[in-house]
């Protein structure tokens, strides 16, 4: 067997009959690049218009998109009554979780706004904010949406209420309670004012 081996006839080359096509096929691509084609290239610039049109229509609709809070979720009540202890608990959790981006009186001025795109929405605007039901703003609160990360697993229920409960009071107008009273009309007789003698009878 090994004589066999040794003594046979070497083997024939193989085919690669794909070479050719391939040598052809790339000859024709080099020839076709080789002449300015001006229509395929209206096409490529046509492309690439197009797909910068749709991108920014895409980026577009992506900013003005309306939350899709489920119609159960918008009935949601604040169980919370407006206290001062939960005020005063929302206060402290807006400043350690929203105010680098809503800014400390939640007008969307924080120091990071100009960082996101879409911006942080003003929440001082009554109008808008007017529209929103309690369970919405929880909503947006717990699940989030970029850039706004979700808090439903950094914030407790009660803690997210609370921030429901002050993000409703920074787009109402001061109550007469939130307002310094005036200091009091002084009762000592001005020193320039003479005495009015009284009448004798």
């Amino acid at each position: 067997m090994l004589l066999q081996a040794k003594h046979a006839a070497p083997p024939r080359p193989r085919s690669f009959p794909c070479h050719s096509s391939c040598a052809k096929i790339f000859l024709v691509i080099m020839s076709t690049n080789a002449k300015p084609n001006f229509k395929l290239r209206k096409m490529l610039f046509a492309s690439v218009i197009a797909l910068i049109c749709v991108t920014l229509v895409y980026f577009v609709y992506q900013q003005n998109k309306a939350w899709a809070v489920p119609e159960e979720v918008k009935k949601l009540k604040n169980p919370l009554q407006p206290s001062e202890s939960n005020l005063s608990a929302a206060r402290e959790l807006f400043k350690e979780n929203c105010v680098e981006c809503h800014g400390d009186a939640g007008k969307g001025d924080g120091p990071e706004a100009m960082m996101h795109d879409p911006p942080p929405a003003d929440l001082t605007d009554a109008g808008h904010m007017n529209t929103l039901t309690d369970g919405h703003i929880f909503y947006q609160i717990s699940e989030g949406r970029k850039p706004m990360p979700s808090f439903k697993k950094r914030l407790t229920q009660d803690q997210r209420w609370q921030l429901v409960l002050l993000v409703r009071s920074l787009s109402q107008p001061a109550t007469p309670s939130d307002m310094k009273p005036s200091a009091p009309a002084s009762s000592k007789p001005d020193a320039n004012t003479k005495p009015v003698p009284s009448s004798k009878k």
